[in-house]
Parts: C-alpha cells; structure tokens; sequence
C-alpha cells in the first residue's frame, strides 16, 4: 500500500523529529531554507519553499529523473488550515497514496528550532482547522 502523510503540527511540536523515525522518504518546506546545513529562514520566500515541497512530494510519487519512486512518503508542516493540504491530496488520488493526516502535539515541551516568535505561532494555534 503506498502511503501520504501529512504531519501537521505548530513549530516545536516534533513534527520533523517524528517524521524521521517512520522511515520513507521524508519532505518538508523548511528543507527549501537549509543553505550549507544553516536553516535561513525568508518570509518572502514561502511560498516557494511551498511549491518545492510539493514539487517534492510529486517527484518521489513518480519516476522523476534520478528520483525512484516510493512508497511511503512523510510530509511535516505546520498545515494549519485545510486548504494547504489540498495539492497533496489531489497528488495522492492521482498517483494511488492513502492518506494520513496526522496531528503531532506539543506535550513534550519541545521548543521551535527555527526561530518562529510566539505571536506567530500564537496566530497558527488560532487558525489551526481540525477536520473529525
């Protein structure tokens, strides 16, 4: 069975920590801000960490180049509203992935490695949409 999964959490919650330890090939939009192993973060530059991401998640679903295709595949962003998840479940229709949607909390004090401040987390914890 070919796997999506969509981890979906605030920053700090150990989303990317999580996601290493499900095996498969693991993607996310701040992998587009890592230069010379240094994240460097660009606010004007998120939504083309976005569309690498999903241009990530499209190629590892098909036989892309270099790329092999697989069949587990761990996306971890914050996602905090339903509409940011549409593409990949559009890509995992067209390409035969069940999807997973996953939500990681924080219960473990973790703390938020890439510098968020806490307004903008505050700001994703209030728009942050839970389908049931």
């Amino acid at each position: 069975m070919k796997q999506l999964i969509l981890l979906r959490g605030l920053p700090g919650s150990g989303k990317s920590t999580f996601a290493k330890t499900l095996g498969g090939i693991h993607i996310e939009a701040d992998q587009y801000f890592m230069r010379d192993g240094v994240y460097e973060f660009d606010a004007s530059q998120i939504k083309n960490a976005h569309n690498y991401c999903q241009s990530q998640t499209r190629a590892w679903m098909t036989h892309n180049g270099e790329q092999i295709k697989t069949d587990k595949i761990i996306v971890s962003n914050t996602f905090t509203q339903e509409w940011e998840m549409d593409a990949y479940f559009e890509m995992a229709k067209e390409f035969g992935y069940q999807v997973f949607s996953l939500i990681v909390e924080n219960r473990h004090g973790g703390m938020n490695v890439h510098g968020c401040p806490e307004d903008k987390i505050e700001q994703m914890r209030n728009r942050f949409e839970i389908k049931l």
